[in-house]
């Protein structure tokens, strides 16, 4: 395209694609939230465990270090919303904490057996209900529709305000790379803390209590 001439893709994306889009997006989004992810909550652990203290559960599992800013941040509720969610499961054995006496800010929480099966038993129950609605797709259009998302979404958030601020929007769903990140230019939260816990001068060591991502595979 000659400078000055019209770019008739962006003359094509009228109001009504655009709202046409971005309700589908809505739509499907909410569809992920309720039927993908809350009813199979409710299915594996009744109303014993809320999702966000299913996503605290996930943040543990995928992070060794963490304080009181970063769960809140990741939750996105106050610090003294998140440090009650932290108590409250300490208390129910569904999480170990260690905090230094130094710095009480700063803890090491780690999952406990009941928390670690109740963790993969969630994730095998979702993956077979994703499965089911997703086996009616060609695996590659499924590629190529994942890719998409991506892409629209780094689009959308690369113009935004502060865009190398650190990431937690994949929450239940990290990936080692993300196509997110990448077009949005974003930081992710779990590399963050993986990079950050294997510095030279750092002895990391597996936390007891972790979910094994191999085990979790399901064919």
């Amino acid at each position: 395209m000659q400078p000055g001439e019209p770019n008739a893709v962006a003359e094509a994306i009228t109001a009504d694609l655009s709202n046409e889009f971005l309700s589908s997006a809505r739509v499907f989004a909410w569809s992920v939230s309720e039927v993908i992810e809350r009813t199979v909550l409710r299915e594996v652990a009744g109303d014993s465990l809320t999702f966000s203290q299913l996503k605290l559960l996930y943040l543990v599992a995928h992070t060794d270090v963490l304080n009181i800013g970063d769960a809140a941040a990741f939750l996105g509720v106050t610090c003294g919303a998140a440090s009650k969610a932290v108590d409250k499961l300490v208390r129910r054995r569904l999480l170990r904490r260690v905090a230094p006496a130094e710095d009480r800010r700063t803890f090491r929480l780690s999952l406990t057996e009941t928390s670690r099966k109740l963790m993969e038993a969630y994730q095998a129950a979702r993956d077979y209900r994703a499965k089911l609605a997703l086996e009616q797709f060609p695996p590659d259009e499924l590629r190529r529709t994942s890719e998409l998302l991506d892409r629209l979404a780094g689009a959308i958030v690369s113009s935004s305000a502060n865009p190398n601020a650190i990431c937690m929007q994949c929450e239940i769903y990290f990936r080692e790379r993300c196509r997110f990140g990448e077009c949005g230019r974003r930081n992710c939260f779990y590399q963050y803390h993986k990079t950050r816990d294997l510095r030279p001068g750092n002895d990391h060591q597996p936390t007891e209590g972790k979910v094994n991502a191999k085990s979790q595979q399901r064919s």
